[in-house]
């Protein structure tokens, strides 16, 4: 649900068509638990590792939202213990900005910050046409499909050098291993449309069955579940792939160092049948057969992408000989039956998180009969970011949960104590008159696009950066107080510091918002004839911002060579930690260097790379104070954070200017250093290079002067 909720907002069509379906069966689907299949392929992974399993939640909370309401993982106890138990769970983990699904995920699957994957602005951005106006688009496409193919053909994950990011399969497949794909971003087909944007052109052809399957509205839906949310990369020779007449190319055209002749299976009429004996079902984790739209065999969909949906595929994968999956599991705070947000402890809440433990119970009993368990497998569990409840407090219930009002509350002033849901801004209705014409991505975390695209300097600009830091709102949800709606403002400057200026200068907001975690800001009618409110059937777990609760997050490592270290709430960690980490344990390398370092907290001593061990204190310390200093969410960038927002709220041009020039020269400043250290933890970690004492020494003092001089900087 929360894939789809920044595009809704924004009134971008993220459209997958939810059909009410029959039921349907397959009498030759293969049961929970068959045997496990001969691995396919020679698949080389080491350390003792045979399988990977890769696990991203959608916003599932280790902290709790209420002190009286047990936290999401509290009430999933068996995967909580399992990570606690077996293997280090970090639970200082932090986000990508923006703090949001689509940039998340990838971020940790290519350990990379958003301004080399291209998505900074996440879910959705915004992109300058050469007249200045403005084109929004979809973040959600295959891995690689165009911005625009028309108006904009550059990458929609346009990394460095505005050429497509590198894929994270590559390094698998390459190793022999089939690599599969549910529902995770990017990676399998996103959506079914068939113009020369779209997925099904971009990976089957305009033309194709698949294409015209797509393009024909009374086969559309059924072209959903068909090709949608399910794949799987195959090994060099073959892999699953081998000689099935279903196979296409898996085509890489800006992969470093090439990457010709392999294929894939796109979507689950092709997948299903090749990981379950034929069929053209495969089973969630409660033994029914999965159903697309149409009501046949098929992919689910990303809003019904729950726990038991997403394991039993993944499950099937590796039964298959499919040894590497990487999978995404939807926002247990969204209904799966309604597609309704719940508040914490609200009846259907605790009923979806009974059913996703109920899930990982079985998922980790069906693993173990397999020979699939901590042993021999690498299982990663990670959240793509922490969302916000905007809400009230529950009202006790007969039951022993809470209950809320989901009702619309037009007058802010007098909403029930229990009223839950996101407030609604028109920031057109609060701003003054005589603003610059601009467009805007809708968010708790806003993107403003100035028509024309002006300098940062422009007056019309100036001017509309003071006003939203002047705009105050009433939030019911903090006793009526009237409160700031912007909290943070970036401009370029700062959006550089933050890792939200890509290789493509068509995209990078005039400003962006970091807004009172309550609100989501946009422009037009809210629905409810006032200019704050909390519209009908409104969602109510905002992300993208800046807030504790939405940055903090956590991950686990189990497995061959990860310690048992349990709760690790010390080590300071972000998603672009997780690809290093899991490419050290396995001994395998990208083509490209990473944004981020090996956990080596939470390894084994004999399960390092020989060099990270060599002045091991010190490469500890090293990495620390380079995460403090390159991080989005480190100390160096909130800092920047806080002083641009004084700056662009400030009504004098000369003190905007100063502030600016400071950030400015010590993001310069950062980003020479940061490239030298990372290229040293990277050498360490892949090369063999270890890191001298004297030279991380030195580092590590010059990081600490940086830090020293952005806590200075005006807040």
């Amino acid at each position: 649900m929360q894939r789809f909720r920044t595009a809704a907002v924004a009134a971008l069509a993220l459209v997958c068509a939810a059909i009410g379906v029959a039921a349907a069966t397959a009498s030759d689907a293969p049961q929970d638990g068959d045997p496990p299949a001969a691995r396919i392929g020679a698949c080389k992974l080491g350390g003792g590792v045979e399988h990977v399993v890769f696990i991203q939640f959608d916003n599932t909370h280790y902290n709790r939202d209420r002190a009286d309401v047990a936290s999401d993982l509290e009430q999933m106890p068996h995967l909580l213990r399992f990570l606690r138990g077996q293997g280090t769970l970090f639970t200082n983990d932090h986000t990508v900005l923006i703090s949001h699904t689509a940039g998340g995920i990838v971020s940790t699957l290519t350990g990379l910050y958003p301004d080399r994957t291209g998505l900074t602005a996440s879910n959705s951005y915004g992109w300058y046409r050469p007249d200045g106006s403005v084109g929004f688009s979809p973040a959600f496409k295959y891995w690689t499909a165009p911005t625009d193919a028309v108006r904009h053909p550059l990458p929609s994950l346009a990394g460095d050098g505005q050429r497509t990011a590198p894929a994270p399969w590559v390094p698998f497949t390459r190793a022999g291993c089939d690599v599969g794909g549910v529902s995770t971003a990017n990676i399998e087909l996103e959506n079914v449309n068939t113009d020369p944007s779209g997925d099904v052109t971009t990976v089957f052809g305009q033309g194709s069955p698949e294409w015209l399957e797509a393009s024909n509205p009374a086969t559309r839906s059924q072209a959903a579940g068909d090709f949608l949310g399910v794949a799987i990369h195959c090994a060099a020779g073959g892999g699953i792939c081998a000689g099935d007449p279903n196979a296409k190319p898996d085509l890489l055209p800006d992969e470093p160092g090439g990457y010709d002749g392999f294929q894939a299976l796109f979507g689950a009429k092709y997948v299903n049948p090749a990981i379950a004996h034929g069929s053209a079902c495969v089973n969630d984790m409660s033994g029914n057969p999965m159903l697309g739209p149409a009501g046949t065999c098929g992919f689910v969909g990303f809003g019904h992408s729950g726990a038991k949906e997403t394991l039993g595929t993944i499950a099937q994968m590796h039964e298959a000989g499919v040894p590497v999956t990487f999978s995404y599991i939807g926002d247990v705070h969204d209904d799966r039956t309604t597609l309704r947000a719940s508040g914490p402890g609200e009846a259907d809440y605790v009923r979806q998180l009974k059913e996703y433990d109920d899930a990982f119970a079985a998922f980790f009993a069906r693993l173990a009969r397999d020979g699939i368990d901590r042993s021999n497998t690498l299982f990663v569990v990670t959240v793509d970011e922490g969302d916000h409840f905007a809400g009230g407090v529950g009202t006790p219930q007969p039951d022993g949960t809470l209950g809320y009002t989901h009702a619309q509350c037009s007058d802010v002033t007098s909403c029930p104590s229990n009223q839950m849901g996101e407030l609604f801004a028109d920031v057109s209705s609060l701003l003054p008159t005589g603003q610059a014409s601009y467009a805007i991505r809708p968010d708790s975390a806003p993107s403003f696009y100035v028509l024309g695209q002006p300098d940062r300097t422009d007056p019309g600009v100036r001017k509309l950066g003071r006003d939203l830091a002047a705009v105050r709102v009433t939030d019911p949800y903090l006793g009526g107080a009237r409160v700031p709606l912007a909290q943070g403002l970036a401009d370029p400057v700062a959006e550089r510091t933050l890792h939200m200026v890509g290789s493509d200068p068509a995209r990078t907001p005039t400003l962006t918002m970091f807004a009172n975690p309550d609100f989501v800001v946009g422009v037009g009618n809210t629905g409810c004839g006032a200019a704050v409110c909390v519209p009908a059937n409104a969602p109510a777990w905002n992300h993208g911002d800046v807030q504790p609760e939405i940055a903090d997050t956590w991950v686990g490592f189990v497995g061959p060579g990860v310690e048992r270290g349990g709760i690790d709430a010390r080590t300071w960690t972000d998603h672009a930690n997780v690809r290093p980490t899991v490419l050290a344990l396995l001994g395998l390398r990208d083509a490209y260097g990473h944004d981020g370092r090996v956990l080596v907290e939470g390894l084994r001593e004999d399960a390092l790379p020989r060099a990270l061990r060599q002045n091991g204190p010190t490469v500890r310390e090293l990495g620390r104070r380079y995460e403090q200093l390159n991080a989005p969410f480190g100390a160096f960038a909130q800092d920047a954070l806080a002083a641009s927002t004084r700056a662009i709220a400030s009504s004098s041009d000369a003190e905007y200017a100063s502030i600016e020039q400071a950030v400015a020269a010590l993001t310069d400043e950062r980003d020479a250093l940061a490239a030298q250290i990372k290229a040293q933890l990277g050498a360490a970690a892949f090369a063999g290079d270890p890191v001298g004492e004297l030279v991380a020494r030195a580092e590590i003092a010059q990081a600490e002067r940086l830090l020293r001089r952005a806590a200075a900087l005006p807040h």
